[in-house]
């Protein structure tokens, strides 16, 4: 594979598996916000494999913010990597930004709604990790729960200008139940079209959890791999502080 592919490759996955688990461990997200005056902060690490290549984040930060009922503000700064042919490349491009607000609150026969338009913001120009441009995610999703089993999913637009690139759909769908109180266990299926002119559509799924040390401290996993057309492999692993 010619080196020019190879980059492709990287800033493919990593735009996929490093910014768009919106909704760890998953890459389905969920319309609920955190709570008014509450923190969520996050340290995590996304990997993917495809063509003998892994990349990723090692690791990115994440924080999200109740500033209003409703109404959540989110950042996420990834240090991100690729490993390729025995060279490994460091660096930091993008950092993504969003705001989560739920206009439809779940009751007993109908699930919330939410909106979660998310951009990645080109902050340091770095060739191997991003394009310099500008990038927006417009999803909806919706969540409905019974008991200690939860479902949600939805879908959105990704614009995503830059030479090569195309604008794309995702859509997935979770399912989790409530083990007990330390152990939650859930899966996601999930289909994008393509996003680049050297790729196709996928269908893939995810499978993980939390650990639940305290109220507080949480570990979160999913491990999951690809069904259709790209051969891939994804993991997630990251610690979550709730305050």
């Amino acid at each position: 594979m010619k080196h020019s592919k190879l980059l492709l490759l990287c800033v493919s996955i990593l735009c996929f598996h490093g910014q768009i688990f919106a909704g760890p461990p998953f890459t389905t997200d969920d319309p609920e916000p955190v709570e008014h005056k509450h923190w969520e902060y996050y340290i995590s690490s996304v990997n993917g494999w495809q063509d003998k290549t892994w990349s990723g984040t090692l690791p990115h930060f994440e924080v999200n913010y109740g500033v209003v009922p409703n109404v959540q503000l989110h950042v996420l700064l990834p240090m991100n990597y690729a490993y390729v042919q025995g060279n490994m490349n460091l660096g930091y491009a993008n950092t993504e930004i969003g705001v989560k607000y739920r206009f439809a609150k779940e009751t007993d026969h109908s699930p919330q709604i939410g909106v979660f338009p998310i951009i990645l913001v080109p902050t340091v120009k770095n060739a191997s990790f991003g394009n310099g441009k500008t990038q927006i995610f417009l999803p909806v999703w919706l969540q409905k729960s019974w008991g200690k089993f939860t479902t949600y999913g939805g879908g959105g637009y990704w614009i995503n200008p830059g030479t090569g690139n195309k604008n794309w759909l995702f859509t997935g769908w979770e399912a989790q139940y409530d083990i007990s109180k330390v152990l939650t266990l859930g899966g996601e299926l999930y289909f994008h079209t393509a996003g680049d002119v050297e790729s196709k559509s996928t269908v893939g799924f995810n499978a993980g959890g939390f650990v639940n040390f305290s109220e507080k401290f949480h570990f979160i996993f999913s491990l999951g791999h690809s069904i259709t057309n790209a051969n891939f492999f994804s993991s997630y692993a990251g610690f979550l502080w709730t305050i």
